[in-house]
């Protein structure tokens, strides 16, 4: 097996299928409508319905809430389109165990929240629009995931 089969072992080309969706979809989003497509926000602002507190009743929240439910809805079908098949390959399946996803998923959340934005505020929409703190961003967290999985694979090995 060779660098490239063992780095992209199903191959490469779904994964660019996928930055090219994803990319489309971000620039017609703030082509048509002016709003940046990151998802960090998007816990905040569904909070806004149910948490009277003022940091959630903040006009930034409670203005982009409805948008905002309906982009992660389709962001979550697309995803389920792709995880049970439906796009014309094979159900996808992890043996991750669930109290990993779990944690992972908290750690995740904490740090959007602490970096004032996601992977895909900073990634996609902050390094398109030529933003150093995104930049700045985006190195930290590809810095922490690289370690971070290094680090996981020796201990969990």
């Amino acid at each position: 097996m060779n660098l490239y089969t063992s780095i992209f072992p199903h191959g490469w080309q779904h994964y660019l299928l996928g930055g090219v969706l994803i990319g489309t979809g971000v620039s017609l989003l703030f082509l048509f409508t002016g709003r940046i497509g990151g998802m960090s926000t998007l816990f905040s602002s569904t909070w806004s319905f149910a948490v009277q507190r003022p940091f959630f009743q903040q006009a930034r929240f409670v203005d982009s809430r409805n948008w905002r439910l309906v982009y992660a809805l389709g962001m979550i079908l697309g995803a389920m389109v792709w995880w049970l098949g439906w796009a014309g390959g094979a159900p996808q399946t992890t043996t991750v165990p669930a109290w990993q996803l779990a944690v992972g998923g908290f750690f995740v959340g904490y740090g959007a929240r602490l970096g004032n934005g996601c992977t895909s505020g900073h990634g996609i929409c902050g390094l398109g629009s030529l933003r150093w703190p995104s930049l700045m961003a985006v190195l930290t967290f590809m810095a922490t995931a690289f370690l971070t999985a290094n680090l996981a694979a020796r201990w969990l090995a």
